[in-house]
């Protein structure tokens, strides 16, 4: 506790001033009536000259009303005795007024008791002024009760709330909102975003208010507190209470009220609260305006704000200014932003300074960043310490970090134990890891399991694996019925949902889908969609993609450009493609050029295609003997 913070009791004057009268006129009108020994004005005199800060002043004239049994001057003495340091002799005072009903001085003598410690004095006193509606008691109150963890306290903070104290309307909101959670992350306490080393640095997201619903209290009462401790932050913030803007502003960018939440913000980071100045900063660059959002991370950061350090880093080291990202960096971790170090170990990471990155790495993951100890342990896979790395994989997975999961399924596959691969590939993908989803589903098809199989790679090519989608597509092509035969006149067959995946697959650049959509596309008739597929995966490198095209082509009459892409197939190592040049250097008349394809074709397999090349070059060397 600090110094009792007394009020100084202005009933007397109150009652007395009136709106016409300037502070002179009124204070000369009660000098002349106290002087003729008016009580009120003896004591609205002294109250108007301990707000000026005129003790000896005032003195004379509070004694005099005190003595005379003015309660509100007996208040005010002890206010004044309080201020030139003589705390036991104004409680003394202030127990005379509370015992004649003052409130503040019931309030004010409460506040002495508890200051020393006399925690049964405090309450009892502190509970007069309450009861009689003095908002600054109902507050002390309250917080002595809260302190002893007493339920009651809500009731004595929602009281001094509804009086306008708005430190109350503030805690009472939090008091609210602890019940609707079981645990309420103060607004930008941002948890490590999952980052894998050579990604870009983590930077705190902007506010969220989370937590996890309190098991068995009903949905409608918990949006009912929800609502009423948002209605107590919006009070205490309009009061200019900058804490509880903040966290107004951070309910309210939640909920995508970002322009709100963008003054509110404002508003209390112009009172100097730093973490609303970094929430602003955020909001801004989302909003695109990167250069606004730099001013008040910079304000915030100087204020000591690590995520806005972290924030400031991020920024320079996108704009490739490394010393000054580094510095601020320094700046977050010293701020006790653990994020700093793992940004640090990032940055130096990317510059190949795979020591300093180390040193980094660890510093943050012995501070129990979970993606650090993640990135050690790649470090030290990479350095060929396998022994070395799987501890910190397993500690960042055990934390909660899903890239250290399927890390480790990546460790023991490379052991050749697959069994416990597939059991950390499994956590992986049950936290949605993509890539992670694929192996399951890859391991579930090698043994059997197609349900399995499907429902993870499902999950995996919606994540954006083109593998997964390549994968899926033939598992679901694999149960289609084989085609009947073409009817003249019958509509086009619309695109199944294999064709759909063996697409999206495609577009990502994935070749064997290429050429299996351009094998549908021709199958259906639609002969252009064939080419271009056929021609994309030829274009990067598909053998398969660049055999086929080379068939379209020879369909349509291009036999020439045919010639070309079988050509290329076959020197990659397609040995259909090079029975095709055989028979066309054949047709052509050009023997010994029909028979070295037929050897490349005869070596290239398979055996169907060997056999009919090995034929037809001893009838092309039959010729040329004839």
């Amino acid at each position: 506790m600090g110094a009792v913070d007394a009020a100084v009791d202005t009933t007397a004057d109150a009652d007395t001033d009136t709106d016409a009268e300037t502070e002179t006129e009124t204070e000369a009108r009660h000098r002349r009536a106290a002087e003729q020994g008016d009580l009120a004005s003896m004591s609205a005199l002294g109250a108007l000259l301990l707000r000026r800060g005129d003790l000896d002043g005032a003195e004379p004239y509070l004694r005099g009303a005190t003595a005379e049994g003015d309660r509100a001057a007996a208040n005010n003495l002890g206010v004044l005795l309080h201020q030139r340091g003589y705390p036991d002799e104004a409680a003394g005072w202030w127990r005379v007024a509370a015992v004649a009903g003052s409130a503040p001085a019931a309030h004010a003598l409460g506040r002495h008791h508890r200051e020393r410690g006399d925690e049964p004095a405090a309450e009892y006193w502190l509970r007069q002024a309450a009861e009689q509606g003095h908002a600054l008691g109902a507050y002390a109150l309250a917080d002595l009760l809260e302190h002893r963890s007493d339920v009651g306290a809500e009731r004595w903070l929602r009281a001094a709330a509804e009086q306008g104290h708005r430190e109350a309307a503030y805690r009472l909101a939090l008091a609210l909102e602890r019940r609707v959670t079981e645990t309420t992350r103060g607004p930008h306490e941002t948890g490590t975003r999952l980052r894998v080393p050579g990604t870009r640095p983590v930077v705190p997201s902007g506010a969220a208010v989370t937590g996890t619903a309190v098991p068995g209290q009903p949905a409608g009462e918990r949006a009912g507190e929800a609502a009423e401790a948002e209605q107590w932050f919006r009070q205490a913030a309009a009061r200019g209470h900058r804490r509880a803007a903040l966290h107004l502003g951070a309910i309210l960018e939640h909920r995508g009220e970002l322009k709100e939440a963008g003054r509110w913000y404002l508003s209390s980071a112009k009172e100097g609260e730093a973490k609303a100045a970094c929430a602003l900063g955020f909001l801004l660059r989302d909003a695109g305006d990167e250069e606004s959002a730099a001013v008040w991370w910079l304000r915030a950061a100087q204020d000591g704000d690590g995520n806005a350090a972290n924030a400031l880093g991020a920024l320079h080291a996108a704009r490739g200014e490394q010393q000054t990202a580094e510095r601020w960096y320094r700046a977050a971790m010293d701020a006790g932003d653990v994020n700093g170090a793992y940004n640090l170990g990032l940055l130096c990471a990317a510059q190949d300074r795979i020591p300093q990155a180390e040193q980094w790495y660890r510093r943050a993951a012995y501070a129990g960043h979970r993606e650090a100890a993640n990135a050690l342990a790649v470090l030290l896979l990479q350095a060929g310490d396998a022994n070395g790395a799987e501890p910190w994989f397993s500690k960042a997975a055990e934390a909660g970090s899903v890239d250290a999961a399927f890390n480790l399924g990546i460790l023991h596959a490379g052991r050749d134990d697959d069994r416990t691969a597939l059991v950390w590939y499994e956590r992986a993908a049950a936290a949605g890891h993509t890539e992670a989803a694929l192996q399951v589903g890859i391991a579930a098809l090698r043994d059997g399991d197609e349900q399995t199989a499907e429902r993870h790679l499902r999950c995996a090519a919606g994540g954006g694996s083109a593998e997964a989608a390549f994968r899926l597509a033939s598992v679901l092509d694999a149960r289609r019925p084989e085609p009947g035969p073409a009817v003249l006149g019958a509509p086009r067959e619309e695109k199944s949902e294999c064709e759909e995946w063996y697409e999206r697959a495609a577009q990502q650049g994935h070749r064997r889908a290429q050429v299996r959509v351009g094998m549908l596309a021709a199958g259906r008739g639609d002969l252009a969609e064939a080419d271009r597929w056929y021609r994309e995966a030829a274009e990067a490198g598909s053998r398969n993609g660049a055999f086929n095209l080379g068939l379209l082509l020879a369909r349509e009459g291009s036999e020439r450009e045919a010639a070309l892409w079988w050509t290329r197939a076959a020197r990659a190592g397609h040995g259909r493609a090079a029975l095709r040049l055989a028979l066309l250097a054949a047709r052509r008349g050009e023997l010994t050029e029909g028979r070295r394809w037929c050897d490349r074709a005869v070596e290239l397999g398979p055996a169907e295609v060997a056999e009919r090349a090995a034929r037809l070059s001893e009838a092309l060397h039959q010729e040329l003997t004839a």
